[in-house]
């Protein structure tokens, strides 16, 4: 009993640590004041400032436009990974997942420095191609980890079946493959798109002027002093995000029961 007490203690004591800032990030992008010493009352007004500002909505659009496509990308690149690792023998797979595995466990500050590094020797101006390519390039790595075991769980007889009846390569991917894949893929998807979304380190190194990111933009106007227009948009985004989790969960669920 004691054991179990001590356990819920715990659990509690983290995740206070973890939600209590966000609920006070919350609760001040409401303040009817101007930052976040006193609670002055409540107010919608740093939400029509945030809408007023056209620099920082046109950041957002490109934010998402960039999760978005670079996700779409790394999806469709990490699905042709997984079905070529899913072919390999296991030694060999085995040294393939070791070189996918590279960008997972190394510091972003690291991936950051290397993409800059390949970026300036080839000549590449730095904006948005730069970070859409280097956000595909770490967002692959997860859409392969997360298909592969899918992958591995498919029938091989009805791909053989599907050929058998008269089905071209192209079809037995349409009909039979990406069907069998939908709810993994989309997952995946949301994981890469999550990632994107919420990069700042590799961002930050490939990144050039005309072209900013949520997180590179919070960063430099926080570095010149707190406004709660940043917490209304943090707010949004949290906002955003959990719903990303609720869907996450709601396919994972909808998955296993399947």
């Amino acid at each position: 009993m004691k054991k179990y007490w001590l356990q819920n203690t715990y659990l509690v004591l983290m995740f206070a640590l973890l939600y209590l800032p966000i609920v006070y990030l919350i609760l001040f992008s409401f303040n009817r004041g101007d930052n976040m010493q006193h609670f002055q009352g409540w107010t919608w007004q740093h939400y029509q400032t945030l809408f007023q500002d056209t620099r920082l909505l046109q950041i957002v659009l490109q934010t998402f436009l960039l999760a978005l496509l670079s996700s779409l990308i790394a999806t469709i690149i990490g699905l042709c990974g997984a079905l070529f690792l899913h072919q390999l023998k296991h030694s060999k797979r085995m040294i393939w997942l070791q070189f996918n595995n590279i960008l997972m466990v190394s510091p972003d500050v690291v991936i950051g420095a290397s993409f800059l590094i390949v970026f300036t020797m080839i000549g590449m101006k730095l904006g948005f191609t730069s970070v859409l390519l280097s956000h595909i390039a770490f967002s692959i790595p997860i859409v392969v980890i997360m298909l592969l075991p899918k992958v591995d769980q498919l029938n091989p007889n009805m791909f053989d079946a599907a050929e058998d009846l008269g089905a071209t390569r192209w079809q037995v991917l349409i009909r039979v493959l990406l069907p069998q894949l939908m709810t993994p893929l989309i997952i995946a998807y949301f994981m890469a798109f999550t990632y994107s979304l919420d990069d700042f380190a590799v961002t930050f190194f490939v990144t050039g002027n005309g072209f900013s990111t949520l997180s590179v933009e919070i960063y430099s106007r926080a570095r010149q002093g707190i406004s709660l227009e940043i917490n209304a948009l943090s707010t949004l985004l949290f906002v955003i995000s959990l719903t990303l989790v609720l869907i996450y969960y709601w396919l994972s669920k909808e998955e296993k029961e399947a």
